[in-house]
């Protein structure tokens, strides 16, 4: 039987690069020279920890970020903005996660909108990733069509395409 895996896989180097980048970048800005703007990435963790005296400057290092990762070719889509900058002491704080691995809700979401396509295929979750298996590679190439076109809020991959 034929089958692929559908995947959230993001490259932590290319991140690293980004990252590093924006912070040249923070260096060089006027606007933000005054702020105690601070970017740190936590490898381990996956998130980016964000710093600045006021939400506004903190924006603003949110729109570097997302700019740098659209450089560096990677999918803005794979941070989560959902956290809200809190206040701590005299500085703002916010921490970025990034996505990596499919959750089980979108899982979830991925295996019934599969099913829903009334295509002769079986979908499955495998810890961070769905398996999609058919006797048809037709089917599967369909479905891979199918799911690039429905947005899950997360860039997906296929991977280990096997005949």
């Amino acid at each position: 039987m034929a089958s692929f895996d559908i995947v959230n896989k993001i490259d932590l180097q290319l991140v690293d690069n980004a990252i590093n980048v924006a912070k040249k970048e923070l260096m060089n800005r006027y606007d933000l020279k005054d702020e105690e703007c601070e970017i740190d990435f936590e490898r381990k963790n996956k998130i980016i920890k964000l710093q600045a005296k006021q939400a506004m400057a903190l924006q603003s290092m949110v729109d570097i970020i997302l700019s740098k990762f659209s450089k560096q070719h990677l999918d803005v889509r794979s941070i989560d903005l959902s956290k809200e900058p809190h206040p701590s002491g005299k500085l703002v704080l916010q921490e970025l996660p990034v996505k990596d691995g499919i959750e089980k809700e979108i899982a979830k979401k991925i295996v019934a909108f599969i099913k829903d396509s009334k295509l002769k295929v079986q979908a499955s979750i495998m810890d961070e990733q769905v398996r999609v298996t058919s006797k048809s590679i037709d089917e599967l190439q369909t479905t891979m069509a199918k799911i690039r076109a429905h947005n899950f809020e997360l860039p997906l991959q296929f991977d280990n395409m096997r005949s």
